[in-house]
């Protein structure tokens, strides 16, 4: 039996505290993300050509599309029950409970509604977005990691798995009829898991933010940015949802899928779809 499975500290996921309510470090992450963007300020006014002022009203907007949306989307996508029985929960956004593809589509509504105040084109101002998205994706996969969430399927053959404390709870449910399980559970307290967190901070953190930063530089074809965004998050995610623990209310659709595959599934479709259209159009920066 393996003994070179890494111990992850356990560590504690509240930042800081007031009054009851806690920030916690996937919350800093996505802040320092945030803030990340919006040091782009000048480079967004000067491609945009919008003023100081509107274009520190979009970051706000945006900011504010990414949380509600976030928020919204995980009710409905991930725990609609358990949220339609608990509504006060809805508010109870300290104990955890987004979804990026429900902040994604707060952020584009947001973007949608801007670009038709300022009479500019929607693809010109979320082409800028896009490669700056990748490394708030980085940091708030860190902020998991810390958190000690969004961990890995069970790997106990995987040479580099990780233990992490928090996944006691569930490793003690799924180990009660696999003899297997229960060796290791009492030898390591849990089960090896894949780093998941860890695999996405790669692929939708570093990964996509070089290669869209690489191609921003490129390609002058309005719109082609943000649909490789589509599509390489879709198809990085769908990769690491094989690595990552199902949530446990949905388990696997079909015996296969995760919801975040089934719903980064029309991120690549309609990716594909309108790079066709922007080629065919050819509108250039």
């Amino acid at each position: 039996m393996s003994n070179t499975y890494i111990s992850v500290p356990n560590f504690n996921p509240v930042f800081f505290s007031i009054c009851n309510v806690s920030i916690h470090w996937y919350g800093v992450m996505y802040l320092l993300g945030f803030a990340f963007i919006s040091s782009r300020r000048n480079i967004l006014m000067q491609k945009i050509g919008l003023k100081k002022i509107e274009v520190d009203n979009l970051l706000y907007f945006s900011f504010f599309g990414l949380f509600i949306g976030g928020r919204i989307g995980y009710i409905f996508f991930y725990n609609p029950l358990f949220f339609f029985k608990n509504i006060l929960c809805v508010f109870k956004v300290w104990e955890g409970g987004m979804s990026f593809h429900g902040g994604l589509l707060g952020v584009i509504l947001v973007i949608f509604y801007f670009s038709r105040k300022f009479k500019k084109n929607f693809f010109l101002i979320s082409d800028l977005f896009a490669p700056l998205v990748p490394v708030g994706l980085g940091l708030g996969r860190i902020g998991n990691f810390i958190n000690g969430e969004l961990f890995g399927r069970v790997a106990p053959e995987f040479y580099f798995s990780f233990l992490f404390p928090t996944s006691r709870n569930i490793d003690v449910e799924i180990s009660k009829h696999n003899l297997y399980f229960q060796i290791l559970i009492n030898k390591f307290g849990v089960l090896p898991r894949h780093p998941s967190q860890i695999y996405e901070f790669f692929l939708e953190g570093v990964i996509l933010f070089v290669i869209l930063y690489f191609f921003s530089k490129k390609i002058k074809v309005v719109g082609i940015i943000s649909s490789m965004f589509l599509i390489l998050y879709g198809c990085f995610r769908i990769i690491v949802e094989f690595f990552r623990e199902p949530d446990r209310q949905l388990g696997l659709l079909l015996n296969f899928f995760t919801m975040g595959q089934v719903l980064s599934i029309p991120m690549i479709i309609f990716g594909f779809i309108n790079i066709i259209k922007c080629y065919s159009n050819k509108k250039t920066l």
